[in-house]
C-alpha cells in the first residue's frame, strides 16, 4: 500500500507539537540510559501528573476509583502505570508495553585488574550486539553500588565534558591482517572488551600501582572499596548527548532506541491522555534483550501480581475476574521495527519493509523462519485497530522483519498473548538498530505518540 511520507501531511501547528515531543524525547534518552534511570524517569513525570503510588495506598488501605491513577515499580527496574476507567475491569484494559533495557555491555563481579600497568574492568555484553562497533569510542559508565550496610551510590561518569572518557581498545590495522580475515562475529573476542580506566600509578606502591592509584580514587570520590563491585550493577554506554541527525534535522541520533523511543512515546501518551472507558494501562519493563527472563522480566509474575494487587484496590478481585481482565484485554506490544536501508536493501523484502517517516509498524508477527516463536496476531484484531487509527487521523505502515529465513527477533507480545488477550507488535523504524547509536524519524516519533493516545482511549 502506498502511504505518504509523514513530513508531506502535517501543517504548522503539528510541526510545533512535534518539536515540543522531540525536545522531551531527547532529555529523557540523556537522563535515561539505563532501565533504573528510566524507571526514576518514569516515576517523576507520573507523580508530576497526578499518579500516586500503589504501594502506600495498599498500606493505607485506600481505593482506586474511576478517574485515578498509579503506579507500581519493581526494584527500580521495572513499572507499571494504570488509569482507572469508568467501565469494570473484567471488561478488560487497553495496554502498552515496552522495554527499558538495551544492549550494552556489563561489568562481571570481580571486574578490576592490572595488566602492562594499565587497569581494566572486565566485562561481559549483554543483548545483541556486533562487538566491533563497540571499540575505540568514548563510553560512559552508569549504575549503583550497593554497600555491605545498604548503602545505594549511583555512578555515572563520563557524560559531562568536564568528565573523564572511558573506553575499549581495538588493535591498529597495520597488526590486523589476521583479525581481518576473521569472520565478524569472531573478529573480536568478547573476553578481549575490557573496559580500560587508568594508567597513572600510586605514588610509592611497588605492586599493581595503577590498580592502588584507582582504588584510592573510587575510595575517595565515591567510598568503594574493591569488594563492593560484588554487589554492583555498573553499565557502560555510549558516552554523549542524543543528537537531532542530518542537514535538514529530521530525525534523531542516539544511543539506547531501541527500545526507549516506545518507551517514552508509550509513557508520554499515558500522561497525556483525558479520562478513559476502559482502564488504561503502560508496562515499562526490563530483560528483553535478554529473553524477558528474572524477577523484572516479562516472564515473571510482576505483571501479573500487579494486575491482581490492582483489581483489590478497584474492590473487584477474585482469581476469575482477574483471568477475565486479562484475557479481555487489548494490548500493543510497543517494540522497535528494523527500517529500510537502502545501503543494505538486499536484506529486506521492499513490500513488506518499515520506511522511515512512514508511521509507527504493526508487526502482525516477528518470529525466525516460519513465524518461529511470533505471537501472529489475528486479522480481526488488525481490522479493530485499523479503524482506531483511521478514526484519529493516524498514519500506519505494517512491515516484517526482513526477508524470509535471513534472521529474525522477538518481543514480549507472545508472553502476553497467552493470557488470551489480543495483543499486537507495534513500534518506531529505526536504523542501525542494536549498534551503539541508532537513527529515528522525528515524524515516527511524533505519529507513534498520536497512535497510542488513539490506542489507549478505544472503546473497541
Amino acid at each position: 500500500m502506498d502511504r505518504k511520507n509523514l513530513w508531506n501531511t502535517y501543517d504548522e501547528a503539528h510541526l510545533q507539537e512535534l518539536e515540543w515531543v522531540i525536545g522531551r524525547y531527547l532529555t529523557c534518552l540523556d537522563l535515561g540510559k539505563t532501565e533504573r534511570e528510566c524507571v526514576r524517569i518514569t516515576k517523576e513525570l507520573a507523580e508530576k501528573a497526578g499518579y500516586r503510588d500503589m504501594k502506600d495506598l495498599i498500606k493505607r488501605g485506600e481505593p482506586v476509583k474511576a478517574g485515578d491513577k498509579v503506579y507500581m515499580d519493581y526494584a527500580e527496574k521495572a513499572v507499571i502505570l494504570f488509569q482507572a476507567g469508568s467501565e469494570p475491569l473484567v471488561n478488560g484494559m487497553n495496554i502498552l508495553g515496552a522495554h527499558i533495557d538495551s544492549p550494552r555491555i556489563d561489568i562481571k563481579q570481580n571486574p578490576l585488574y592490572e595488566d602492562a600497568e594499565m587497569t581494566y574492568l572486565d566485562t561481559h555484553y549483554y543483548g545483541g550486539i556486533k562487538k566491533y562497533q563497540w571499540v575505540a569510542m568514548p563510553l560512559a559508565l552508569h549504575g549503583v553500588v550497593i554497600k555491605k550496610d545498604g548503602t545505594k551510590i549511583d555512578i555515572a561518569i563520563g557524560e559531562r565534558e568536564d568528565e573523564p572518557a572511558l573506553a575499549i581498545t581495538d588493535l591498529l590495522p597495520h597488526l590486523a591482517y589476521e583479525q581481518m580475515e576473521k569472520k565478524a562475529d569472531k573478529f573480536l573476542d568478547a573476553e578481549k572488551m575490557d573496559l580500560l580506566i587508568g594508567n597513572r600509578p600510586a605514588k610509592g606502591e611497588e605492586k599493581e600501582a595503577v590498580k592502588a592509584q584507582i582504588l584510592q580514587m573510587l575510595d575517595e570520590t565515591y567510598g568503594i572499596e574493591e569488594g563492593d563491585f560484588l554487589s554492583a550493577e555498573l553499565e557502560v554506554v555510549p558516552a554523549g548527548r542524543a543528537r537531532v541527525c542530518g542537514l535538514d534535522r529530521s530525525m534523531v541520533m542516539a544511543y539506547g532506541q531501541d527500545d526507549r523511543v516506545c518507551a517514552f512515546t508509550s509513557l508520554l501518551a499515558m500522561l497525556s491522555k483525558k479520562e478513559v472507558k476502559r482502564t488504561s494501562c503502560c508496562i515499562l519493563i526490563d530483560k528483553e534483550e535478554i529473553g524477558s527472563v528474572g524477577a523484572s522480566g516479562m516472564t515473571s509474575k510482576f505483571f501479573e501480581n500487579t494486575v491482581a494487587e490492582y483489581l483489590s484496590l478497584c474492590g473487584q478481585y477474585d482469581e476469575l475476574t482477574l483471568r477475565r481482565t486479562l484475557s479481555n484485554s487489548k494490548m500493543l506490544s510497543s517494540d522497535v521495527s528494523a527500517a529500510f536501508d537502502p545501503m543494505f536493501e538486499e536484506a529486506f523484502e521492499k513490500k513488506n519493509a518499515a520506511y522511515l517517516a512512514h508511521g509507527p509498524v504493526f508487526n502482525k508477527y516477528t518470529g525466525k523462519g516460519g513465524k518461529g516463536g511470533s505471537n501472529d496476531a489475528n486479522a480481526e484484531y488488525m481490522a479493530e485497530l485499523r479503524a482506531v487509527m483511521e478514526r484519529n487521523n493516524v498514519q500506519f505502515q505494517t512491515a516484517e522483519l526482513g526477508r524470509v529465513d535471513l534472521g529474525g527477533g522477538g518481543t514480549i507480545a507472545y508472553i502476553m498473548a497467552a493470557y488470551g488477550m489480543e495483543v499486537i507488535d507495534s513500534g518506531v523504524a529505526v536504523l542501525s538498530m542494536h549498534a551503539p547509536w541508532e537513527i529515528a524519524s522525528k515524524a515516527d516519533i511524533y505519529e507513534a505518540v498520536r497512535a497510542y493516545e488513539a490506542f489507549l482511549k478505544a472503546e473497541f
